[in-house]
């Protein structure tokens, strides 16, 4: 049975953030999950999702990885991640690459996240955290953007090589960047870590645009998908609601 987990940073984006949490609560999200943890006051926000009952389930980990001349600094600020995660009980990380560098060719950006990811993989393994990369779509949301498709992701994943390290695959996104959604998360469920969601076009809640989310949430059932699905949307109106027409799904 597909978990939601609510992102708190662009579902409910205009009320304090204790009362974010409150009301994703109240709208029936089986956990919770932000952005940068570096912005929040994590023991506020620790103590807020302890007493509604909600795992925080992920946040961002940080760092460019597309440039050769900045590994030192993209592996320290993974591994601060790591060790705020763990202190926090947050069990996934989720690694963005940063832009596609114009003084570097492709092949020697890919070798870069796969050393930096390699680097810090141990450290997840240790503290009992997952790193989920995740590819983007450059049409729409993240121009410059390095990662794009699934396939390059998995091929990053199966490089590095570690039960910790897996890939974020965000439906909206895909949907953009190369469509085939169901087919592709069956596919690779035993290396997808986390799931995000919004429809399209738009990047509002499932059933505003082109995608039939019951389909998608049999798929990722029907596939054994153990994880967290993200909600990731804009919601067209009410947050609560949308979160709860999500659940209904």
């Amino acid at each position: 049975m597909v978990r939601l987990s609510v992102c708190l940073d662009i579902v409910y984006d205009d009320e304090p953030y204790e009362r974010r949490i409150e009301r994703a609560s109240a709208a029936g999200a089986d956990a919770i999950e932000f952005w940068d943890w570096r912005e929040k006051d994590l023991e506020a926000v620790a103590a807020a999702a302890d007493r509604e009952g909600l795992p925080i389930v992920g946040c961002t980990a940080g760092g460019t990885l597309t440039d050769p001349a900045s590994v030192e600094d993209a592996v320290a600020t993974i591994r601060e991640s790591i060790e705020t995660a763990a202190e926090y009980g947050i069990p996934t990380l989720i690694v963005t690459t940063g832009p596609d560098q114009e003084a570097h060719d492709r092949h020697t950006q890919h070798e870069t996240i796969v050393e930096i990811l390699k680097t810090v993989a141990p450290d997840a393994e240790t503290a009992g955290v997952t790193l989920v990369l995740e590819p983007l779509n450059t049409a729409v949301d993240h121009p410059g953007y390095y990662l794009t498709s699934t396939a390059e992701g998995i091929d990053i994943v199966d490089a590095v090589d570690s039960p910790r390290v897996k890939l974020l695959y965000d439906v909206y996104h895909q949907q953009i960047t190369e469509g085939n959604v169901i087919e592709t998360m069956t596919e690779y469920v035993d290396r997808i870590g986390h799931v995000h969601i919004a429809d399209v076009p738009g990047r509002h809640e499932p059933g505003t645009g082109e995608l039939a989310y019951g389909n998608v949430f049999d798929a990722l059932d029907d596939a054994g998908y153990e994880g967290y699905v993200g909600c990731e949307f804009r919601p067209t109106g009410d947050p609560d609601d949308a979160v709860e027409a999500t659940l209904d799904l």
